[in-house]
């Protein structure tokens, strides 16, 4: 089995737009708790696929040569799986919780490669 990593993407912009949908503060959270609960079926469901659960994604800091400094990215979450094929992996997502309920853009999967060895 070949090992994916799948980023979940989700923009300010998104989730202003999901809360404004929302009538009131509680109706927000009861989408929240529906997305919560939807999230855990996904996960149960894809279990034997899953080697790291991954969780959402804080601040980032950029390096580079010019050194270290906050930065921002549109990602929000990760989780590591496996699957047969980059098609089988992606499939996994189709419907996800992170944008069929949440207010999350997409996910980005891609696979993970074996490190290169220098002979």
């Amino acid at each position: 089995m070949k090992r994916f990593l799948a980023i979940y993407i989700g923009t300010m912009a998104a989730v202003e737009k999901a809360r404004a949908a929302s009538k009131t503060d509680e109706e927000w959270q009861q989408n929240v708790s529906r997305g919560m609960e939807a999230w855990g079926a996904w996960m149960e469901r894809h279990k034997a696929r899953i080697l790291d659960a991954g969780g959402p994604l804080g601040k980032t800091k950029k390096v580079d040569p010019n050194g270290i400094a906050d930065t921002r990215n549109t990602a929000s979450g990760y989780v590591v799986l496996e699957a047969d094929s980059h098609e089988a992996a992606a499939e996994l997502f189709r419907d996800h919780p992170h944008f069929s309920i949440f207010p999350g853009d997409s996910v980005e999967v891609m696979e993970i490669l074996p490190m290169p060895r220098g002979e």
